[in-house]
């Protein structure tokens, strides 16, 4: 009876080891927090995933065709991903780069954005994520915007 005992105190000692996430995975699922609230028009969600003085910038390309960057305001960010609107938001990833220094990470993801089922536009998202009370979240993003040459 002992040996049953402490054969299944090990089970289960080792299963909750391998159910922990690794720094990598608590970074992609920070980010994947992100995109789910963005799909679900949920403010709340989104600022979840974000430290309250996070950097928005773009790198694009205005009217003039000249590339520039764009500054942009996780407020009003907010406020338009919880503004109800009739097409879903959706930005698909095409896979995770991270690289993480301590409580320092970065993370390189392509995207495809679609509103509703029609596609938007594609780039890379750059993240910037540090590990502040014991939690991921993004401190800086910064994205490039363009409608053709997609990454995939």
């Amino acid at each position: 009876m002992k040996k049953i005992i402490l054969s299944l105190v090990i089970l289960t000692i080792v299963g909750a080891g391998a159910q922990a996430q690794t720094p990598e995975s608590e970074i992609q699922s920070v980010i994947e927090t992100l995109f789910d609230g963005m799909r679900a028009g949920d403010s709340s969600m989104v600022a979840s995933a974000f430290t309250r003085d996070a950097v928005m910038q773009t790198i694009t390309q205005n009217r003039e065709g000249t590339i520039v960057k764009v500054d942009g305001n996780l407020q009003q960010f907010l406020t338009a991903v919880g503004t109800p609107h009739e097409q879903i938001w959706d930005e698909k990833i095409g896979g995770y780069e991270i690289k993480i220094d301590g409580e320092l990470a970065s993370a390189w993801t392509p995207y495809q954005f679609f509103v509703g089922e029609n596609f938007s536009h594609c780039g890379v998202n750059s993240f910037q994520l540090a590990k502040l009370d014991g939690e991921w979240k993004i401190i800086y993003i910064v994205d490039t915007r363009r409608r053709t040459n997609c990454i995939e």
